[in-house]
């Protein structure tokens, strides 16, 4: 199926991130439980509200974000930004509504719970035990950008990335550091991603 055509309009309106503030927010994240998980992939199409295709097996695609809720009633949103000098992964203790406009809007972003997904379905509800940020670095230029965070569990990890395939239809190459969100689910698929394993 070819990817929809759709506006751009609802960008992120996130406030700068420092590492201090990204690194407090992982910070957070750890030692809780995933209670639900909401993706916010685009519309578009002909009534201009038909959500993109985003499940891909190994990976998804939620385009503007993924919420995360957990257990004690915290929500994160994990967008993509530039707050680093380059589009990356960032992500912010808060719920999605502080960051995107035009949820539920046509051609805007459509919540669609995913807590359900066989993919999600051994990190919802086990302890994250790691929430790491994937650093990439531009030594010329003396910055590094969040290309992802990984949550794990001791079963399980997923990758949350700025990304996207290079093709539509999705072929074999990728590139990290776009104005989109991809999750991964391997650690094989996130090496061929180029997305750094941490640890």
């Amino acid at each position: 199926m070819a990817q929809l055509s759709v506006s751009r309009d609802a960008v992120p309106v996130s406030s700068l991130l420092t590492v201090v503030g990204y690194e407090r927010t992982t910070a957070l994240l750890r030692g809780r439980r995933i209670r639900r998980v909401v993706y916010y992939p685009l519309s578009g199409g002909e009534g201009r509200r038909d959500v993109e295709d985003w499940d891909f097996g190994p990976w998804h695609q939620p385009t503007m974000g993924v919420e995360l809720f957990t257990d004690d009633d915290a929500r994160f949103s994990a967008i993509w930004g530039s707050s680093f000098d380059h589009y990356g992964l960032e992500l912010f203790p808060e719920p999605m509504t502080a960051h995107l406009r035009q949820i539920g809007e046509p051609c805007g972003p459509v919540p669609v719970e995913v807590t359900d997904h066989p993919r999600w379905s051994t990190l919802v509800g086990r302890e994250l035990t790691c929430v790491d940020i994937v650093w990439s670095e531009d030594r010329e230029r003396g910055i590094r950008v969040p290309d992802a965070i990984r949550l794990c569990s001791r079963e399980r990890a997923v990758w949350i990335a700025a990304g996207r395939p290079a093709e539509w239809p999705p072929e074999e190459v990728y590139y990290l550091g776009t104005d989109d969100v991809m999750v991964v689910f391997t650690a094989e698929f996130a090496a061929k991603v180029g997305i750094s394993l941490v640890r």
